[in-house]
């Protein structure tokens, strides 16, 4: 990507940022209410920073198909919720057992284990209230919603993030194949992120060939995003990444370096990208933001 070509996507990220962080500062309770802590926590962790990348493509996604963003945001703030919570948990010293993330303390290191554990379940709760409240969705179909809100509770559980997270639990420390780590990659990650492309295209109102189109999209940016994160654990440093870094090798997790070597991840990666990049060349300049992130998650420094 060219440095103005760089430049433009960093423009578009900050607006589109602003968009998802003003919207969830209207969608989460404030810290008036009571408990206080709970409060406290959840939004500790919801506004700690982030690129916001799963609300953002939703939006591109609703865009890409003729859609606008206000018809999605809801769905995108929930989708950022269900993000956040995954993280929250994925901290945790039962888990990943991480000290930083998105360049401050975790969760549970300021809050404890159990105030972090619950901001995690009110999270992922919210998420849901928000996705099926009909006031802030009136403007969609019951049908369309439903399909949406099936697809991110598949993605979000036993098929999805967390059927990744136990595989990957599981794996730590012992000699796993290609299959195995093809699993725990594409529920882990990718499972969410296509979910987000599928639920901006669905809810917009995209026609069948154009949600296939997204769909393999999705798949193909998804896994290369765990991928490029994997690199990312070698190759960069807290200060950069935002959080601890080489605890993949520490805690002997199955990565793609790990099982195939650093360049040859790489070479993956671009390829998973040259290939989303082929699904999506139909679409005409509405669907140039999505152009644009497919290369900058291969290319990204954090």
């Amino acid at each position: 990507m060219s440095g103005e070509d760089m430049l433009s996507l960093e423009k578009y990220f900050k607006k589109r940022k602003k968009i998802v962080d003003d919207a969830l500062e209207k969608y989460l309770p404030g810290t008036d209410n009571f408990p206080s802590t709970i409060f406290e926590s959840t939004r500790y962790s919801v506004f700690a920073g982030g690129k916001r990348l799963r609300p953002i493509l939703c939006m591109a996604s609703a865009e890409a198909v003729g859609g606008d963003i206000e018809t999605v945001l809801p769905v995108a703030c929930a989708i950022e919720l269900i993000h956040t919570y995954s993280l929250i948990h994925d901290d945790l010293p039962v888990m990943d057992d991480d000290d930083y993330r998105r360049g401050q303390l975790t969760n549970h290191k300021v809050f404890g284990e159990g105030i972090a554990v619950l901001a995690g379940d009110a999270l992922l709760t919210e998420a849901f209230h928000l996705m099926s409240s009909r006031n802030l969705m009136e403007n969609v179909s019951s049908d369309r919603l439903v399909t949406v809100i099936n697809e991110i509770s598949k993605a979000s559980g036993f098929f999805g993030m967390v059927g990744g997270q136990v595989a990957d639990l599981e794996s730590e420390g012992k000699d796993v194949d290609e299959k195995a780590l093809h699993y725990i990659h594409t529920h882990k990650t990718e499972a969410l992120i296509t979910a987000s492309i599928r639920a901006g295209a669905v809810l917009a109102g995209g026609n069948e060939k154009d949600i296939h189109a997204l769909s393999e999209y999705g798949r193909k940016i998804g896994l290369a995003f765990q991928i490029a994160d994997d690199i990312l654990d070698i190759e960069s440093t807290r200060e950069v990444l935002g959080k601890d870094i080489g605890s993949d090798k520490e805690r002997r997790k199955v990565t793609w370096p790990a099982l195939f070597g650093l360049e040859p991840s790489r070479e993956k990666a671009f390829e998973l990208i040259g290939g989303a990049l082929t699904d999506i060349q139909h679409f005409d300049e509405k669907a140039l933001p999505l152009s644009k992130i497919a290369r900058f998650i291969v290319e990204r420094k954090s």
